[in-house]
Parts: structure tokens; sequence; C-alpha cells
């Protein structure tokens, strides 16, 4: 609890300064006695006396000050990949396992740019980098799909962040609404969640690209998630990985907890995110509540 010394009022400031002190006698003076004898001299009282304390002490809880400050809070919207499933590495592993069978050497490294804005994009822009000619992103994008489901997003893969199903809990056990809001298709989405024993029934919505042309970094996929939910955006948090991600969040009015899983804090600190985190096992009801003890503290 914080405690708050305000000034005394100004009036009783006064009195006491003229050292009338009506209250602090050595004996005891009875207020109707002191009336009648002013009452007796003439004195006329137009309105009643009112006695104020000189020192009033207020108490305030900083919890609750700092959830003032940071607003109300209705629902939290979840990014997928890298946020509840850590899956942003093997996803880069089934793409390169895509361009090889295409004849094209490319790496893990070179689909970080474009992780977030959906298998097409993530897909095509390393095509594009690379020069890949006659590149059919659906084609592609079916292929990676197989693969990946193949080998990555397996029953008790481990592929669940821990923490991830706690952090839902809580946040429902509130009285938040909670929801997936993913630029992946929904055939990954399902399969993800599954992986890591997150049942789609904890959610209140699933969003996925599947529905939209617009994916992250626009704000298509966090407004929809919005709207379902019948949550004005400026009560929704997304929690976040990728720097599209953040963008979209920002761009759709959004706070934004990002978490360091997939960037580094100094790469996601350029998008400008509230608050950053290791990753999801590290977001406490409070960051979501009340924006947490520090917008970087990890």
């Amino acid at each position: 609890m914080a405690m708050e010394l305000l000034s005394p009022p100004p009036s009783l400031c006064h009195f006491h300064s003229r050292k009338l002190f009506l209250f602090s006698s050595l004996k005891p003076i009875s207020i109707s006695k002191s009336l009648s004898r002013l009452r007796s001299k003439g004195g006329v009282f137009t309105r009643p006396m009112v006695v104020k304390a000189c020192v009033k002490v207020e108490e305030k809880n900083v919890g609750e000050s700092r959830a003032g400050e940071w607003g109300k809070v209705s629902a939290v919207l979840f990014d997928m990949d890298g946020v509840l499933c850590n899956s942003e590495e093997p996803s880069r592993m089934a793409a390169v396992d895509v361009f090889a069978e295409m004849g094209v050497q490319v790496t893990v490294d070179d689909f970080v740019p474009f992780m977030g804005m959906g298998e097409a994009n993530f897909l095509g822009g390393v095509a594009s980098v690379k020069g890949v000619k006659d590149f059919d992103p659906q084609a592609a994008k079916k292929r990676f799909f197989e693969i990946y489901l193949d080998k990555y997003a397996k029953p008790n893969s481990g592929i669940g962040f821990p923490g991830a199903l706690e952090i839902i809990t809580q946040c429902k056990n509130k009285g938040l609404k909670v929801a997936v809001a993913s630029s992946a298709d929904r055939i990954k989405v399902d399969a993800n969640l599954a992986a890591a024993g997150l049942p789609l029934s904890m959610f209140d919505a699933i969003v996925s690209a599947d529905a939209f042309e617009n994916l992250k970094p626009a704000p298509d996929i966090f407004l929809a998630a919005s709207k379902i939910l019948d949550v004005s955006p400026s009560e929704c948090i997304v929690i976040e990985d990728a720097l599209a991600g953040v963008q979209a969040a920002k761009a759709a009015k959004m706070r934004c907890i990002a978490v360091t899983t997939t960037l580094t804090e100094e790469t996601l600190k350029d998008a400008g995110p509230s608050i950053i985190r290791n990753d999801i096992g590290n977001v406490s009801l409070d960051d979501i509540l009340s924006g947490g003890s520090g917008r970087y503290s990890m």
C-alpha cells in the first residue's frame, strides 16, 4: 500500500498561525458553552462550523493505480507460432525442405524476415529474394503443410511452450476473453494447438489466415478477433513474437506484449511493444491486467 501525505487545508493553517488552539487546550472545552458565550457577545452564525483534520492520510493500492494508467482489459489475443507453440524453428526447417525439393538451397535464417506474415508470404518472400522463377506460392504452401504436419506437429511432440496453458487458464478465471489470432492457415493452427495440448474449446475465438487477404502487419486479423469477441480494440491485449505481429497490434490500436522467443529484445523494441518478456511462461496476469512492473523488464 502506498501512503500519500496531503498538505493541511489553508484555512486551518491560518487558524493555527493565530494560536486559536480550541482542540488542544489543557482543559476540555464544551462546544455548546463556547457557542453560547459567542452568541452573548453578539456573534452571529450563518452556517454550521465544519472541523477538518489538518493532516489527511490517503491510502492507494499500487497495483490498482498501475491498472488505472494501463487501462481496461477485457480480452487477450494470442499469436500461435512463437507464442503458444515453439513452432517457428520447425516451420523454417519444413520450408527449407520445400525449397530443397525444388533444387533451391536456402537456410533457416533466410525466412526470419518473413515470419508472422502467413505461409504464402513466408515462402514467397524467400523465393523472391532467391530469384526462383515460376514460383507457385499455393503449391509450395500445400507441400509445406504436408511436410510440417508429417514431421513436426505430432501429438506429444513437446511443441507447446511451458506456461501457455497456465496463463490462458488464469485469464479465463479472471473473466477475460481469450482468442488465437494467427497468420497461419487453420490446418496448421489446429495441428499445433493439438500437439501443444491446448484444446480448441479453451478459446472464445480462433482467427486464422484463411479468410483474409491482408495478413500481418495489417491489423485485419486482430480487428476481426476483437469484433468476434465483441470487445473494443482498446480493451484487447496482444501477445506476439514477430515484428509483423507487433506492427499489426499497433495498427489495430491494441497494446502488445512481445516475447523474445524468435527475435532479440533490441529488434522488438524498434516496433514499440508495451512490454517485452522472455516467453509466454514469463508473462504474468499482472502484466496483462496492469502493465506489470516495467515496460522492458524480462
